[in-house]
């Protein structure tokens, strides 16, 4: 949505955490009361929310989501904390609020869907208990790898290379030991490379644009439009605009700004916020400023 993003939030008053932050905070709860939990309270309520074979062999479908907040221990907790806020925060940035959300929880459902397939085919290679955020970090840094193909990266702190470069390396990788499982080992190696072709899709899919639809919000806006007694609307007629040569975006009247707030953000707000996802904020001239400011203010009214 267009409120999610940085750019068109109100920059007065107190200072508001990112949903990043948010996450991260929330990780770092969750395993305290981990560790309280093992060294005092004994439940099992780990067991009920980590991803298990029950997640498909008894409908526990909770644990798809549920296991992406546990980790085993401190070292797992900090190295998906780690990327988690290196890519997440620019990730949030493009995607806004919503769709970051939907993207790092859908990415590591998909991930966790295909190990707790595998753990259910073979649980003596594929263990029966899996933990962490990866899957979903996984989804997220593919989105990032795509948006950003020749950034680059460190390695291990140390070694330069390419995100997309990156991106094919762990993909290899998660899939090689996914077929080829090594005994003993304590990756969920199918859960990586689950969330990675989520990540893939989601971009592949064009869901990182706001002007494209998620599938359920073009069902839901289907079953509001729908009528079956009333007349039928006659389909308006798109008109072509002329180009203005030298510009790959259009130029369009300031008259446009009387529009009502739903047609004058299509028709005005979405090819600059499509500019903003290929080129970057700083890419805007002053003019498309004064529109997204002006788009924000009309939200405000609403």
């Amino acid at each position: 949505m267009l409120e999610d993003r940085d750019y068109m939030r109100d920059q007065s008053g107190a200072i508001r955490w990112s949903m990043t932050t948010i996450i991260a905070v929330i990780l770092l709860v969750v395993f305290a009361l981990q560790c309280i939990n093992q060294a005092y309270l004994h439940t099992n309520a780990e067991y009920w929310l980590a991803l298990t074979p029950g997640c498909l062999r008894y409908g526990w479908l909770w644990q798809l989501i549920t296991f992406q907040f546990l980790h085993a221990n401190l070292w797992h907790l900090a190295g998906n904390l780690l990327v988690f806020w290196w890519v997440g925060r620019f990730v949030e940035h493009v995607l806004g609020t919503k769709r970051f959300l939907i993207a790092l929880f859908g990415c590591g459902a998909v991930g966790g869907l295909l190990q707790a397939v595998l753990m259910l085919l073979a649980p003596d290679r594929f263990g029966s208990i899996v933990v962490g955020a990866s899957a979903g970090v996984s989804g997220l840094f593919a989105i990032f790898a795509l948006l950003e193909r020749n950034s680059t990266v460190r390695l291990w702190f140390v070694l330069p290379i390419r995100a997309i470069t990156l991106l094919w390396i762990l993909g290899i990788i998660s899939f090689f030991f996914t077929i080829v499982p090594a005994q003993g080992e304590s990756v969920a190696h199918a859960a990586h490379l689950g969330g990675l072709l989520a990540g893939v899709a989601w971009m592949k899919l064009g869901w990182h644009r706001d002007y494209v639809r998620l599938p359920w919000e073009g069902l839901v806006a289907r079953w509001q439009g729908w009528r079956p007694f009333g007349t039928r609307k006659r389909p308006r007629e798109l008109v072509k605009t002329a180009s203005v040569k030298g510009s790959k975006w259009p130029v369009r009247s300031d008259s446009d700004a009387d529009l009502p707030s739903g047609e004058f953000i299509s028709r005005e707000v979405d090819p600059i916020l499509d500019k903003i996802s290929q080129h970057g904020i700083q890419s805007l001239t002053d003019r498309e400023r004064r529109i997204l400011e002006l788009a924000r203010n009309k939200m405000a009214k609403k």
